[in-house]
């Protein structure tokens, strides 16, 4: 799981900012009162401090580069975005729920898109998707091959490889043949002609092409979530012509070519991005996205959100790309007295932040391998405290299971309840003695140094404190802090930390156990594991692979289900809360909700290919 703790990373400390920011506000903003009805032309200005770190759709997992890639490039599945600010069960499901992007349908048993016991999966394109090429050309089946063969290269490799090994028929062999080609002694530099020459002499099995408009998946065993993992954006099209660059190098990025409303034509590094309307697309071909605006321009350079938050009041910026955090905290009481409507509060759910155990720490005589003094601590923490920390309940909602709302077979359900979910310290008390340690437990707990984290810490510190469990604090810097939870060779050793506090973002919503509780709480104690607490479980890893093998949602959900209440049974996490999303824009930018901003889940930021300009707002 090595190659997911960069995305999952950087969005937790994005996540945990973004906190900061809520702990001034209590409510969400009004909305517009302008027309609702589009408007074309204009452009589109973002603030950004660095942009996104990646152009290529194989290597990027990043929210920037997501805001930025859903204007020039689609995949076969992908999410629509609504404009409702509401946190309704049934608009949450319809933005969480694959559709069809240049696939004319999502496969299913009942379509006869899924066949051969959950083992076939097959997806027909859409005629008329083009390439903004000259002429254009129709995107096919071989271009989603090519970028599936681009995910193991040796320069710039797919974010995450488990989705897809634990998947696709014959792709960890072909990862692994090329990963052993390109590290051999005396291998071939990795230049695009060598890159493009293994791939093309190479082949996956587990991907054919009958015919030039159908691509044919052929699962290892069934996945009932597999639609989830090909709406991703890395499994983008991928043209032919980017064979002849190194995979998103600075050539490449010069070299970008589009199938989606926008292509990419200027870019000079650390100071500026432009797209323009990519006149090979169609919108008969394209149910997700829009091509409102004429331009969209991309300014880098601002690090201060303060500076942004500026020139989005004063209409010269209109929407952030990667400032964190995205308004600054000071700002809010004001923005929310004088009831600003460019502030908007969207739906979230999430696991940020939480409190890990490192079960294999020899600290206080092993008492984290102790069931009873885990459980004691669960008891312990005042969870109404830390939502206050964090902002109060309209920011923040507080979570008692390992995975958050919104996940297949989630229940919301309690084995720790205590009186308004402020602890109970005579409970804790009680039960640290019960478990060896009658004059209570001394234990390091790690955090993130900045005055979020710092709060999160103290509010559990404060908590613990009276029931005999004292903590002694182990701040980190953010660029270290997951290293070292994720560090499993370390953290058997003495004084390292005994707790933690990180986030946890999903790649994806509803069907998603294998991107929440798998890689949390799966057997894969290696080297920058998301396992931080290296919890080892058979019955846990058994209904993980009986969810993800089901061939209904309802068994995989029952599955999720019991896998959820086994790790709480064994107290391997304090779920904490459940972040929501705070978006801020300047009044020129509008939406089919007469929003400011439109904010897609999935994403992790605002769509902007379903927003347009006010013309009556310079």
């Amino acid at each position: 799981m090595t190659s997911t703790a960069r995305r999952f990373a950087v969005l937790a400390t994005v996540v945990a900012a973004a906190l900061g920011l809520a702990a001034c506000s209590t409510s969400s903003s009004g909305t517009t009162s302008s027309s609702s009805t589009p408007t074309n032309g204009g452009t589109l200005r973002i603030i950004a401090n660095a942009g996104p770190d990646h152009f290529d759709t194989v290597p990027a997992y990043y929210t920037a580069d997501y805001i930025m890639e859903r204007a020039y490039a689609r995949q076969m599945l992908s999410y629509k975005t609504l404009p409702a600010q509401s946190t309704s069960s049934t608009l949450w499901t319809q933005e969480t729920t694959p559709e069809p992007d240049i696939a004319t349908a999502v496969p299913t048993t009942a379509n006869g898109g899924v066949t051969q016991g959950g083992l076939l999966y097959t997806y027909h394109i859409k005629s008329g998707v083009d390439w903004n090429t000259s002429p254009p050309r129709q995107v096919v089946a071989n271009d989603f091959i090519r970028e599936f063969k681009a995910f193991c290269n040796p320069v710039a490799p797919v974010g995450n490889q488990l989705y897809f090994r634990s998947t696709i028929s014959g792709f960890s062999t072909y990862c692994d043949a090329e990963t052993s080609y390109f590290g051999a002694k005396n291998a071939p530099s990795p230049t695009a002609a060598n890159i493009t020459n293994f791939q093309n002499s190479h082949s996956i099995s587990g991907l054919t092409s009958p015919n030039s408009m159908t691509l044919q998946v052929h699962l290892a065993e069934p996945a009932s979530d597999f639609n989830f993992i090909m709406a991703m954006p890395f499994t983008s099209a991928r043209p032919v012509e980017y064979d002849s660059y190194v995979p998103d190098s600075a050539t490449f990025r010069q070299h970008t070519i589009s199938d989606g409303p926008y292509q990419i034509t200027a870019y000079v590094p650390n100071k500026s991005m432009t797209l323009a309307r990519n006149p090979a697309w169609k919108q008969s071909t394209d149910t997700l996205r829009h091509q409102y605006v004429k331009t969209i321009q991309m300014t880098m350079g601002t690090s201060s959100p303060q500076t942004a938050l500026s020139e989005m009041q004063a209409n010269t910026g209109d929407i952030v790309d990667d400032l964190v955090p995205p308004v600054p905290p000071t700002s809010i009481p004001g923005l929310e007295a004088s009831h600003d409507v460019r502030l908007h509060i969207w739906p979230g759910s999430s696991t940020n932040p939480y409190i890990v155990f490192n079960l294999r720490s020899p600290d206080a005589n092993g008492a984290m391998s102790k069931l009873g003094v885990r459980q004691a601590i669960e008891y312990g923490v005042n969870k109404a405290d830390l939502i206050k920390v964090l902002g109060g309940p309209s920011f923040n909602k507080i979570i008692n299971t390992a995975a958050p709302p919104g996940s297949l077979g989630w229940q919301n359900y309690n084995l720790y309840p205590t009186p308004n979910s402020q602890g109970d310290a005579a409970k804790c008390k009680s039960m640290l003695a019960s478990a060896g340690y009658p004059n209570g437990v001394t234990l390091i707990d790690t955090y993130i140094a900045d005055t979020v984290n710092t709060d999160i810490f103290q509010s559990i510190q404060g908590a613990l404190s009276s029931c005999g469990v004292t903590l002694k604090g182990k701040p980190e810097p953010p660029s270290s802090y997951f290293v070292t939870l994720g560090n499993s060779p370390q953290n058997n050793k003495a004084n390292q930390w005994d707790m933690g506090q990180p986030g946890w973002f999903p790649d994806w919503f509803g069907n998603n156990g294998r991107t929440t509780l798998q890689p949390l709480f799966g057997t894969n104690c290696v080297v920058n594991t998301n396992n931080y607490g290296c919890y080892s479980s058979s019955t846990f890893d058994g209904l993980v692979k009986s969810a993800l093998s089901a061939t209904t949602i309802a068994a995989s959900g029952s599955d999720w289900h019991n896998a959820d209440v086994n790790v709480m049974k064994n107290a391997v996490i304090v779920p904490l809360d459940s972040a929501q999303n705070p978006n801020y824009a300047s009044t020129r930018v509008k939406n089919a909700g007469s929003n400011s901003v439109i904010f897609s889940p999935t994403i992790g930021g605002t769509d902007i290919t379903n927003v347009w300009l006010n013309p009556n707002t310079p």
